[in-house]
């Protein structure tokens, strides 16, 4: 099965999607990704001693800000009103990585899966932009969709961590 491209007309010409007909359901989406860093870029993230300050910290805003403008990021995005942005973090130490993750919810007529992996990729950078100058190594990998729900489509699970949800539908 084929799927057809939303966002180019019948003449191949790139459109934003009319959604002034769909219904609005509540969504979320849920969006993961990784930076892989070094013990000394990991102990200053995580004693707070980077020169540029808490990492995490500016990090989590940063994505949450990135969230709010991702329809000026990318071209196709409708401009959204949000009802709720987070960026956590789980840090796990002795494999050097540091995993963001960022729930985007409303209620609406497109979903916030976009705005999800935005706010996480930025996340990652501004990690990246904090701590570069102890490691220009550090690798950001594994951005993904990893929930979502709502629309037409309905519940969409890409990461194990919600597969147990799948069997509870």
């Amino acid at each position: 099965m084929i799927e057809k491209l939303t966002h180019f007309d019948s003449r191949g010409q790139a459109v934003m999607v009319d959604v002034t007909a769909k219904a609005e359901t509540d969504r979320t989406a849920i969006a993961k990704g990784r930076i892989r860093v070094s013990a000394a870029t990991m102990q200053a993230i995580l004693e707070g001693t980077a020169k540029k300050g808490d990492v995490l910290g500016v990090a989590r805003v940063a994505g949450i800000m990135a969230v709010k403008r991702t329809s000026e990021l990318i071209p196709m995005c409708h401009p959204l009103m949000l009802g709720r942005c987070s960026v956590d973090f789980n840090v796990f130490e002795e494999a050097g990585e540091i995993e963001a993750v960022c729930t985007a919810s409303l209620k609406g007529q497109t979903g916030v899966e976009m705005e999800a992996l935005t706010g996480v990729s930025v996340a990652l950078l501004t990690i990246y932009d904090m701590c570069k100058a102890i490691d220009k190594r550090m690798e950001i990998t594994g951005i993904h969709l990893a929930k979502k729900t709502g629309g037409k489509s309905g519940v969409f699970i890409n990461d194990p961590q919600y597969e147990e949800e799948r069997s509870d539908d």
